[in-house]
């Protein structure tokens, strides 16, 4: 993530707008994503004349994916709505930020402070003044009404420190008539208070977790997505090779680091890994995990069988060592603070490297159909570091788990919460964060039927995104899931025709392949055109996926 911390707003007369304006434009926050209603048009008058950029999305859930994505690269993302629809129409993509760690802001609009008085039943609102405030109180970390413009900037400071520190969302309701009220000015740069690890706890967990991995004769590192979150790679990456133990990642912390390493065993999911890296992991007589998300994907639906009294299980704020618990810990005093207390193995000398990834060209078969394997291994020898890989929930990201990726910011999934449609919308606010990379979506027709409409937006902001549609007809992971019903069967759109449909003016480009060759070429067509949006549609078989998902229908229909 970048450094997001800029200087400080310095006016010396200040509204409610303009201070949370600034606050954003000190935290890196250089767009904001939404759309307008009228108890939020005051403040949308001062952000289109101030250096935000304003991106208005074709609806509410699809600028709260944006703000993830955007969020995801950027350290903060920002949504901006109206009250009671808006708000609730970007519920599920704050849900999502709040279930994946990621640091969203919403600013809701609201009626005006008197109407609120008054008890008035104004348009938009559910029920009372404080049911959309309580509903966001429980997917953020916090929550604030800016009802007095004294108290604004101290619930703003709060709020958007919370969401920096813990990174997690925040939701911010903004009344019609607060926006434009006197605020005192910022005193200085906002206050993030950084975690601090208790110091007893921290040396003892320390000294403990040192004797377990210079006795162990074939320790791992297990890499989980909270390495990822909180920007510890590069830590990481220090502790794996002074150390010289070999690592490997979870589902949803795929290439947190290099995947190309000469220490990296592969990414572990419980039964559905690689045999050779399922074998690693779990006979490990020391295994370090750091920052796991033990959910069912992540453990191939919890089939691990990991020995609790072989591991260093560190979470953000506790360390478990067998059956001991150290309170108060934070990951990345573990991370940094291990390294000096260490042996030097010579894990390399011994263990010769295996490449987790066998890297050729691919050679499209001219008159072969198109298959999901043959469309995944086209898919990964079109990738390079200047691409940014988003795969939806579903197939496309159980795949995407084999590609050959580097950058930890080069791939973007919603892995845990899962939410279908979420890449393409995303891919907004990933295109804007870093407009020097470009993103490809990988996307099932299902998924994007929800929330295709951002196509339009991509093209009018001139992102030259990449957007793979496989069309396999329907709802393939649920066909995979359970027997199959109708209830799977979607409208079978013409999708190379959307970007015509959306008045590209040039801006889009629409292709479909239904063969080897044709989605070869239509991946050479994006690769000469790289200022320009290409939507392919690549038609693959009803029932034709990897075999990860294969492997998950049967686990689930199992319970």
């Amino acid at each position: 993530m970048n450094n997001i911390m800029q200087s400080p707003q310095t006016a010396v007369n200040s509204t409610v707008s303009s201070y949370l304006l600034g606050r954003f434009m000190e935290l890196g926050v250089r767009h904001l994503f939404g759309v307008p209603g009228d108890y939020i048009l005051d403040f949308l008058d001062d952000v289109i004349s101030s250096r935000l950029a304003w991106i208005g999305t074709c609806n509410e859930l699809n600028a709260g994916y944006a703000a993830d994505g955007y969020a995801r690269l950027n350290g903060m993302g920002v949504a901006v709505v109206t009250y009671g629809v808006g708000g609730f129409s970007a519920l599920n993509a704050v849900a999502g930020a709040y279930a994946e760690g990621v640091p969203l802001v919403l600013v809701s609009g609201a009626p005006h402070t008197k109407r609120r008085s008054a008890g008035e039943m104004m348009h938009h609102i559910v029920a009372d003044y404080d049911r959309q405030f309580d509903i966001f109180r429980k997917v953020t970390i916090d929550a604030v009404q800016l009802l007095d413009p004294e108290t604004a900037p101290d619930m703003i400071d709060r709020a958007l420190s919370s969401c920096i520190r813990y990174k997690l969302p925040v939701y911010l309701e903004l009344p019609a008539d607060l926006a434009h009220a006197s605020c005192s000015p910022p005193a200085g740069m906002l206050r993030i208070e950084k975690p601090v690890s208790d110091p007893e706890n921290l040396g003892l967990c320390l000294r403990d977790a040192a004797g377990l991995l210079n006795a162990a004769s074939n320790p791992v590192i297990l890499a989980g997505i909270e390495v990822l979150r909180f920007g510890l790679g590069d830590d990481l990456l220090a502790l794996v090779e002074q150390a010289e133990i070999p690592f490997a990642t979870m589902m949803g912390s795929k290439c947190v680091l290099p995947e190309l390493h000469p220490q990296f065993i592969g990414i572990y999911q419980g039964s559905w890994s690689r045999p050779e890296v399922q074998k690693q992991v779990e006979s490990s007589d020391c295994l370090l995990s750091l920052g796991l998300w033990m959910t069912d994907i992540n453990t191939g639906a919890f089939s691990m069988n990991l020995d609790v009294d072989r591991m260093i299980r560190v979470a953000d704020k506790t360390v478990k060592i067998g059956a001991r618990c150290y309170e108060n810990i934070v990951l990345k005093d573990i991370i940094r603070g291990i390294v000096s207390l260490l042996r030097t193995r010579s894990y390399l000398d011994t263990h010769p490297s295996v490449p987790f990834f066998s890297i050729g060209n691919y050679v499209p078969d001219a008159t072969a159909r198109l298959t999901a394997a043959s469309l995944y291994k086209a898919l990964d020898d079109f990738l390079d570091d200047r691409k940014i890989m988003m795969a939806e929930p579903g197939d496309s990201y159980l795949a995407a788990l084999d590609f050959n990726l580097q950058e930890p910011e080069n791939f973007i999934v919603q892995s845990h919460y899962s939410s279908i449609g979420f890449c393409t919308p995303a891919s907004l606010g990933v295109a804007l964060a870093r407009p020097e990379k470009r993103p490809v979506v990988l996307t099932g027709d299902g998924a994007f039927q929800m929330t295709m409409q951002e196509v339009s937006t991509l093209m009018r902001w001139h992102c030259p995104a990449v957007l793979v549609i496989v069309n396999n007809e329907g709802y393939l992971a649920e066909r995979m899931l359970h027997q199959d019903g109708i209830y799977n069967d979607i409208q079978m759109w013409r999708y190379a025709d959307i970007p015509a449909v959306f008045n590209s003016g040039g801006q889009g480009i629409g292709l479909r392949a239904e063969t080897e060759r044709e989605f070869h070429d239509a991946l050479a067509i994006a690769e000469q055109n790289p200022d320009k949006l290409i939507l392919i549609e690549a038609c693959i078989g009803k029932m034709d996926c990897s075999e990860r998902l294969r492997q998950l229908g049967t686990s689930l229909r199992q319970g």
